[in-house]
């Protein structure tokens, strides 16, 4: 009995080590920069010695400020557009899962991995590449596939005076262009990461789940709509909370493709890029603080409606 104390005063003891430690580092890394942006929202803080108790004003201006009544309904259009664009991910996974090679499916796992070695910032800066209006491949994919026809004659129906003959159009210089560009932006829209969650779901559905649905007489769109979509809820609600998280946070694309100003007329602008400019080039540390609690309520209350909606059949 004694030297199963002893052991479990040294088990203990080795836990309490790793643990203490861990959650120090949790402590000053993690929720400190978090209270003190709590703390700092009440200030008039420059982000260095300048520092004024102005109570609710930050969030009063917030609430009143054009600008940023413009950015969130920016990154509504962005949150909207990302839901049809998780459409493509969940095809994807579904027709790799239903190749009869297992040989094909881990190729093409492989393919999904490869991507993801490639640093962010270079996929931004190639797309910023890509539309360029002399040499970008997006301008020269819309004319060779007769898209820029259509555009024009769109343009000639509604007078939008963006998409002209002869003159190629500049989508992150055009203030009418710059939310349909964001929108387009990792055109087809097939996320390496969506993807391979899917694919861990669609693994996990019993082959006895697809014999009784072949039973049945069960179509191939069927057997997605009433056998595997029902089945990977799980990895769509998943999904569906980090895109949420990604696009509200998110001003890295804006500030890459069209500056800390977002654009021409500020058409681009987005809360993420808003308080990054605030805080940096404005030097209003305070209410970049502020716009980041506002940030963090509008996540909060996104994610609760989707995990109402989003339904999880067990």
């Amino acid at each position: 009995m004694k030297q199963v104390s002893i052991h479990n005063v040294r088990y203990y003891w080795r836990v309490y080590l790793f643990v203490l430690p861990s959650l120090l580092l949790l402590l000053v890394f993690s929720y400190f920069p978090t209270v003190s942006a709590v703390y700092h929202s009440f200030f008039n803080w420059d982000g260095a010695d300048i520092k004024i108790f102005i109570g609710w004003d930050n969030f009063r201006r917030a609430l009143t400020d054009e600008v940023l009544g413009r950015a969130f309904i920016v990154v509504a259009i962005l949150v909207l557009a990302n839901l049809v664009k998780m459409i493509p991910s969940i095809v994807t996974a579904v027709v790799i899962h239903r190749l009869r090679s297992d040989g094909w499916a881990h190729v093409y796992r492989v393919l999904f991995v490869v991507p993801m070695i490639v640093p962010a910032m270079v996929w931004l800066l190639i797309w910023k590449y890509f539309f360029d209006p002399s040499y970008g491949i997006w301008n020269k994919l819309l004319s060779a596939t007769g898209g820029m026809a259509v555009l024009r004659l769109i343009d000639g129906v509604f007078g939008w005076g963006v998409f002209v003959k002869g003159v190629e159009p500049a989508w992150l210089g055009r203030q009418e262009l710059i939310v349909p560009a964001l929108i387009i932006w990792g055109f087809p829209w097939v996320g390496v990461v969506g993807v391979l969650i899917y694919l861990a779901g669609l693994s996990q559905i019993d082959n006895q789940v697809y014999e009784a649905g072949e039973i049945d007489g069960v179509g191939w769109f069927r057997k997605f709509l009433n056998i595997e979509l029902p089945l990977i809820m799980t990895q769509v609600r998943l999904n569906l909370v980090l895109m949420i998280i990604s696009t509200l946070q998110a001003y890295g694309l804006v500030l890459v493709l069209l500056g800390d100003a977002g654009g021409p007329g500020g058409a681009g602008m987005v809360p993420g890029l808003y308080m990054f400019r605030k805080a940096f080039v404005d030097q209003e540390a305070g209410y970049a603080c502020a716009i980041g609690l506002l940030v963090f309520v509008a996540i909060l209350g996104l994610t609760l409606i989707n995990n109402r909606i989003v339904r999880v059949s067990k």
